[in-house]
């Protein structure tokens, strides 16, 4: 929600920690775990399936996204979000094949052609294919990230590399290895024509022409240009988001009888009675930069679930793809109603018809108010979520280990909401805006579940 490098100060120390952390971890879960050690004789007319596989090989690819986005200059939600849906679709496609019953998505994602197809006459080894298409898309994804970032992006290649291959034949570890490469480098080309791939380099672009107008958004801070304004103009993944939107905001007006300035002095009134607890949870989904930003602490907490149930290769990728599609779809569809209606902030509402001295809780954001994407992304996740887990699943997030105490959830409609009302009660968004956005992330992780993942 906050996009300063300000908001956990001590965020890059706990980086470099834990990325050392991770790595070690790695290399004692994976040694512990039966990562695919049975591997079909060269030959065969068919692969282990991937339900033979830990989902160590892609939660571990996750984990270091995390470490990634937030290090790496300019990876926003936005584009963290794009980042990990690219990842986690060349994660499913590599590996749908040893997944009996489930089929490719290609020829039904916006502008997905035909996909490399393997050799049904030879052996695969999934875990290889799975962890080699991560590689190589993350290596390329993230290929401004830092010197000390491409070493552990390559040490975790290396690491699962010399563990998966260990008692296969060589014909079908470098057959497995080419094929995760050959999914990867296609979905690579797929992701530049989509408009967001450089992203990353022009957070805020210096030739953006600022819009005036009555109720339109005004910089609050030092940052004069709002945040990726073309965004909006992607291309989302499902044909269906390009017309699902938030609905329209309540109308503006300075006039102090209007619905608009109502929601406006419930924005202040709410801000003079915070409790302790509610200022708790704005600040758990305080994501901005130098964090792993909204996208990343939803994956987190996905992550979490999929490790807690030590669910096997095939039902990780599974989640993460749907998750993954949702998350970049909502991304677009805020961004698009934000660069629409160019909504001005509460902040600047209030400061001209109620208190000139008024400060929200929270720094605004400097990008248009309307519609919130932490309640538009929580709204998609949950909606995903649920379809795996149930709608009664409880579970907790401890994405800010280190820095805030985790947070328990009775489900992940309690989760949607929370982070929906994150934005309203920091101050720096109407209170229609996150139920608008929430609602219509829902939407999108609708159209998402229509998509034929399975035979």
């Amino acid at each position: 929600m906050c996009s300063m490098k300000n908001c956990f100060p001590p965020f890059r120390k706990v980086f470099y920690h834990s990325l050392a952390v991770f790595l070690l971890g790695l290399c004692i879960l994976s040694c512990k775990k039966n990562i695919g050690d049975v591997d079909p004789e060269p030959g065969q007319s068919a692969s282990a399936p991937a339900s033979d596989y830990d989902a160590v090989v892609a939660t571990a690819w996750i984990d270091l996204q995390m470490h990634l986005i937030s290090s790496t200059p300019g990876f926003e939600s936005p584009v963290a979000a794009r980042s990990l849906a690219y990842s986690t679709l060349a994660l499913y496609e590599s590996i749908h094949f040893g997944m009996p019953g489930f089929k490719s998505l290609e020829n039904q994602l916006n502008g997905l052609g035909n996909m490399p197809q393997p050799d049904t006459t030879d052996s695969y080894h999934w875990g290889l294919v799975a962890s080699t298409a991560q590689y190589t898309l993350i290596r390329d994804m993230y290929s401004t990230t830092s010197d000390v970032n491409k070493k552990a992006i390559d040490s975790v290649r290396s690491h699962f590399e010399t563990e998966l291959k260990k008692g296969i034949s060589d014909p079908v570890v470098d057959r497995s290895i080419r094929f995760g490469a050959e999914i990867a480098t296609a979905i690579w080309n797929y992701s530049k024509t989509d408009g967001g791939q450089s992203g990353s380099l022009e957070n805020y672009p210096a030739n953006y022409s600022i819009p005036t107008g009555i109720g339109y958004w005004k910089p609050t801070g030092g940052q004069v240009t709002p945040l990726l304004p073309y965004w909006g103009k992607n291309r989302p993944f499902v044909t269906s988001n390009k017309t699902t939107n938030a609905e329209k905001p309540v109308t503006f007006s300075f006039d102090k009888n209007s619905d608009f300035f109502k929601e406006a002095k419930y924005v202040q009134d709410s801000a003079k009675i915070l409790t302790s607890g509610q200022k708790e949870f704005v600040d758990f989904w305080r994501d901005g930069q130098g964090t792993i930003a909204t996208a990343g602490h939803l994956f987190n907490i996905a992550s979490q679930i999929l490790k807690k149930e030590k669910v096997k290769l095939d039902k990780a990728a599974e989640v993460y793809v749907k998750l993954g599609l949702a998350l970049n779809d909502a991304h677009i569809s805020a961004w698009k109603a934000k660069y629409t209606y160019y909504l001005m902030r509460p902040s600047t509402y209030i400061k001209q018809t109620l208190n000139p001295s008024w400060t929200p809780y929270m720094a605004s954001p400097p990008y248009p108010e309307y519609a919130s994407i932490n309640a538009t992304a929580a709204g998609a996740s949950a909606g995903i979520l649920d379809s795996v887990f149930g709608e009664t699943y409880a579970f907790e997030d401890d994405s800010h280990k280190g820095l805030q105490p985790k947070r328990n959830f009775a489900n992940f409609a309690q989760l949607a909401r929370e982070a929906s009302l994150a934005g309203f009660y920091s101050g720096t968004q109407y209170y229609f805006s996150g139920q608008k956005g929430r609602e219509n992330g829902y939407k999108i992780a609708a159209n998402v579940l229509k998509l034929k993942f399975k035979k």
